[in-house]
């Protein structure tokens, strides 16, 4: 009780409610604007991701991995949904379908979380995903965001087609200043305030924006709020959108392995069976909620590893006021409304500066791994097959068989896939770098 009432204990949480909000702001107003959703519709979903998003984290801390890993959106998800949205408008599919018919995907993507959970498959899927394949995950998914962040800092509103588009030079003027002043800050700034950054960067660059180009929000909101089910689209069963997120939804499971794996040595022990099957049972419920509530499926944050070794902050209590706090903003109306007006591309700019450092930590597997003309293949392959989808019109895919073209047309998924396929076919010994830890021996060998 001494510590739930300190005042170092409710600072500590109030940074844990910083971080949680600078993580969650964005992707329901991306998600509402790639789906061209009503305000009051909008409103929902941004009350519904602070709502679930502060429940996710006081679940996960009491009966999950019982650690102060932020469960968040995933940013895998997120990247997959935005991209079958870009692709709309050349394919011919309206968005209704592609929510309707993700949402089925995402409630069947849950289920199947739940029963990893439970039956104990997840030190299976463990010996899948190794160094190499998290390297190429990490660097694929930092390229599909941050050319998400780029768009909405241009000022090319999500979900238009090419003809539609036009750069707004003031608007990335400013988005430009924004991650400029965030890099600066957090470089030169004292610890104690550097940490504070994005927060930061987004109140200065909201400020901002409103001063040069007048309340322009992402979207315009109303005063009435009430929960929408199936705010994406109603049920529909496009078997190429559903059979994607189904793959997605097995990938994403790779972000608990790197948060459990990655705190690991911060909580100076191995996370236990127990605590993966209540992160991934946990992590499966929200997904079905996600599915009806159109959410973007949760995961554990690897991004939690730095801020834990940034603030030293890793008991749970403060840990759980910031997952309490956070939940009590969505439950506020006002707080919604607000919240929905943030500009996107301000939002973007900040996000593009966090998204920068999953850079480093792609590189922490790259150098884990010896470069033999073997592993160079192994690796090359799938990022640059990855990437070069990326690049490619939806109009590409229009001779590819309609059950396949959704998850053939995914830059991010095919090239995850390609990955998973050639790291775990044995050609021959793996090469792993002198001075790599004992874990990473272990994990990258698959035993």
């Amino acid at each position: 009780m001494r510590e739930f009432l300190s005042i170092k204990g409710w600072l500590a949480g109030l940074q844990w409610l910083f971080f949680i909000f600078t993580n969650t702001v964005v992707i329901p107003i991306t998600v509402g604007a790639a789906f061209q959703l009503s305000h009051e519709t909008l409103v929902s979903l941004v009350q519904c991701s602070f709502l679930f998003t502060g429940l996710a984290c006081v679940l996960q801390a009491f009966l999950g991995h019982k650690r102060s890993i932020m469960e968040g959106q995933s940013g895998l998800w997120w990247g997959v949904i935005l991209s079958l949205c870009y692709g709309a408008a050349e394919s011919g599919m309206s968005l209704a379908t592609i929510g309707g018919s993700l949402s089925v995907g995402i409630i069947i993507s849950g289920i199947i979380t739940i029963v990893i959970g439970v039956s104990g498959l997840s030190g299976y899927l463990s010996r899948l995903f190794n160094n190499g394949v998290m390297a190429v995950f990490l660097f694929l998914l930092a390229c599909r965001l941050n050319t998400m962040f780029l768009q909405g800092m241009l000022g090319i509103p999500f979900g238009k087609g090419d003809e539609e588009a036009h750069i707004d030079v003031p608007v990335l003027l400013l988005s430009v200043a924004v991650v400029a002043f965030v890099i600066i800050f957090s470089i030169k700034a004292r610890p104690s305030f550097a940490k504070y950054s994005l927060l930061i960067g987004i109140i200065v660059g909201w400020i901002s924006f409103n001063l040069l180009f007048g309340e322009k929000a992402a979207v315009e909101v109303s005063e009435g709020v009430s929960i929408k089910l199936f705010p994406l689209g109603s049920p529909s069963f496009d078997i190429g959108i559903i059979l994607t997120a189904v793959i997605a939804g097995l990938i994403n499971t790779s972000n608990t392995f790197g948060a459990l794996k990655g705190t690991d040595e911060i909580y100076k022990k191995e996370a236990t069976k127990g605590e993966y099957r209540g992160s991934f049972t946990i992590s499966g419920v929200l997904g079905i909620c996600s599915g009806l509530f159109g959410l973007v499926p949760f995961a554990p944050y690897v991004s939690s590893i730095g801020f834990l070794q940034q603030t030293k902050i890793v008991e749970r209590l403060p840990f759980l006021i910031g997952g309490a706090l956070f939940t009590l903003m969505g439950a506020v109306p006002y707080v919604g409304n607000m919240m929905a007006k943030l500009p996107l591309s301000v939002g973007s700019a900040v996000l593009l500066v966090t998204y920068l450092r999953l850079l480093h930590s792609s590189f922490n597997y790259f150098i884990t791994i010896t470069f033999t003309p073997e592993n160079v293949y192994r690796l090359s392959i799938p990022l640059f097959i990855g990437i070069g989808l990326m690049t490619f019109p939806a109009s590409y895919f229009e001779t590819v068989p309609s059950i396949l073209r959704p998850l053939a047309s995914n830059g991010l998924l095919m090239g995850i896939l390609l990955s998973l396929l050639l790291e775990n076919i044995k050609l021959s010994k793996r090469n792993i770098k002198k001075g790599a830890s004992v874990e990473e021996e272990r994990r990258y060998k698959g035993k």
